[in-house]
């Protein structure tokens, strides 16, 4: 990972445009080639971002250094660095994952032997569906044969909307996926996750551990 501490100015062009005026940031180059630029005040989540793949070019204009950032689409992220406050390179090695508890582990495998619950026609094409930014907790296909993928909470708060949504993004680049729709799953789902999982097009599914084991109805809830 390469960490960039500098006085910079951004620009998007893609989709739409965006621009962030002259100001100190932190740049992540990851190894995986994603490229985001943090401010001190947003937690996690950053300013802008290319995810991968895109290809990183640094060069000047003017003296000073700029980096080029393109994706495969064609969108392009600008940096303009007026002063680099510091510049380091890390070997973090591979990361062994994030080891779920054991109630949503079990759920997990509860929903995908039972993806009936869902709807009729379900079918599982794996768990832990591995992405360049993590592993999608179940994909699947609905019963049009659609690709779906589930990520999977206890509590369902606005993070985990968040992380399926930037997997949603990722898989819907593959033509062998997409169009890949998404259902952000959990045993409580917080009003506040609800809406912005509705706002972008996710479904919402309350999940009863009890029912999938077998001990009550068995229907899952979709809203």
């Amino acid at each position: 990972m390469r960490l960039v501490i500098a006085r910079c100015s951004v620009d998007y062009a893609g989709r739409l445009t965006a621009h962030l005026p002259l100001a100190p940031r932190l740049i992540l180059v990851k190894a995986d080639g994603s490229v985001s630029i943090h401010a001190d005040d947003r937690a996690y989540k950053p300013l802008n971002w290319m995810s991968p793949p895109c290809t990183l070019k640094e060069g000047e204009a003017e003296g000073t250094p700029v980096w080029t950032v393109v994706n495969k689409g064609g969108e392009k992220l600008v940096i303009t660095m007026e002063e680099v406050l510091h510049d380091s390179s890390h070997e973090l090695g591979v990361d062994p994952g994030l080891i779920k508890d054991g109630v949503e582990a079990h759920l997990q495998e509860l929903l995908a032997d039972r993806l009936d619950t869902l709807g009729e026609g379900y079918t599982l094409i794996r768990r832990e569906y591995m992405t360049a930014i993590g592993p999608v907790d179940i994909l699947c296909r609905d019963g049009e044969g659609r690709t779906v993928a589930i990520e999977l909470k206890r509590q369902g708060g606005i993070d985990g909307v968040e992380q399926l949504t930037r997997y949603l993004e990722l898989l819907n680049r593959d033509p062998h996926l997409a169009p890949v729709r998404g259902i952000f799953a959990a045993q409580e789902i917080k009003p506040q996750a609800r809406v912005l999982a509705t706002d972008r097009g996710i479904d919402c599914a309350i999940l009863d551990y009890d029912a999938l084991r077998g001990i009550e109805d068995d229907k899952l809830r979709l809203f």
